[in-house]
């Protein structure tokens, strides 16, 4: 066969004329388009030069219809629309774990799977062949369809499963309760003594583990910890508990939220009640976040590192796909940011 100059032609090349130029069966092509290693190096060296020559592209959908593959991976969120696009923690994972698919052939698709819609439709989509894979981030203890997901198709969680019986389960996470403990010390050690907290969901295991961390360091200081409010990790729900917690006791001196945007919250209504921040009351807040420096006042804040976590998250996702068995669970480093707040 002559060489055929890839440049002018129009019609795509197809694999039996590979096989042709190679001198090899169509079934010998389709081995090493695959992957295979059934075939001798002189062969693939063939194989590799004749597709080079004709600049032979496979057809990835006839590759993963015979494979029972998909090429996609869902990423679901049991969030409304609302608290998904308005959260930069959103924003970092999704950025982590695009960045981390970005040399598969794998492409990520978007479920918003909330909580009080009808979690049956989502687990249909999910399980009925649509994608070979998902990740799993903002889960709540009611989300309970996706704790068994991992048994349909390989999953990996943003955030550890609440229930000690889902903790089997492939994660990527921070120690939460180890972080705003340690949040909450720095506050100790800037002399503050009255400290609240802004938790998150304590249906979500972030929330819970923030809280108890804040309790922790508060305990072990000898310090009352009884005022807590709750919000959703949301700006709006951390300016309600703010001043839910300043009717409670005007005195306080620091609050330590479990996000920044309820810290940012928070800081509008101290602004409102005419408290100085830092000097009446110091604001620690948690994820450090682009909202943590969007401001008037910068945000001291517990960094947990959202993008490297997205990237983590698809490096285990794609191990288990592959068919390997990566570590269950990865637990990342938190530090303290130090800014005009606190």
């Amino acid at each position: 066969m002559t060489t055929i100059d890839k440049h002018v032609r129009r019609v795509p090349p197809t694999l039996e004329e590979v096989a042709a130029l190679a001198g090899v069966s169509r079934s010998t092509v389709s081995r090493v388009v695959n992957g295979s290693t059934q075939v001798s190096p002189e062969v693939l060296s063939a194989v590799q030069a004749a597709i080079e020559e004709l600049n032979y592209i496979p057809n990835r959908a006839a590759r993963s219809l015979a494979n029972r593959q998909t090429m996609a991976i869902a990423l679901v969120v049991p969030e409304d629309t609302t608290r998904f696009f308005g959260d930069p923690y959103f924003a970092a994972i999704v950025d982590g774990i695009t960045s981390g698919l970005e040399s598969s052939d794998y492409v990520l698709n978007l479920q918003l799977a909330s909580h009080s819609g009808a979690p049956e439709k989502t687990m249909r989509y999910l399980t009925g062949g649509n994608v070979d894979g998902a990740f799993v981030v903002s889960h709540h203890t009611g989300d309970r369809f996706l704790a068994s997901l991992g048994d349909s198709i390989p999953v990996v969680f943003g955030g550890r499963p609440l229930r000690p019986e889902d903790q089997a389960n492939y994660f990527v996470d921070v120690d939460n309760a180890a972080a705003a403990a340690s949040g909450t010390q720095y506050l100790i050690d800037k002399g503050r003594t009255k400290i609240a907290t802004i938790a998150g969901p304590p249906d979500m295991p972030a929330g819970l583990d923030r809280s108890q961390g804040w309790s922790n360091a508060m305990s072990a200081a000898g310090l009352d910890h009884s005022l807590v409010a709750y919000g959703d990790f949301s700006m709006v729900s951390g300016a309600r508990a703010m001043r839910a917690l300043l009717d409670q006791d005007s005195t306080l001196d620091a609050v330590f939220a479990a996000s920044d945007l309820m810290a940012m919250g928070a800081l509008a209504v101290l602004r409102e009640r005419g408290k100085s921040v830092p000097d009446d009351v110091a604001v620690v807040g948690f994820d450090d976040s682009p909202a943590a420096i969007a401001g008037d006042i910068q945000l001291t804040t517990v960094h947990q590192p959202s993008r490297k976590m997205g990237i983590k998250m698809a490096e285990m996702l794609l191990d288990l796909l592959q068919g390997n068995t990566p570590e269950r669970h990865s637990i990342m480093e938190t530090h303290i940011i130090v800014r005009e707040s606190a």
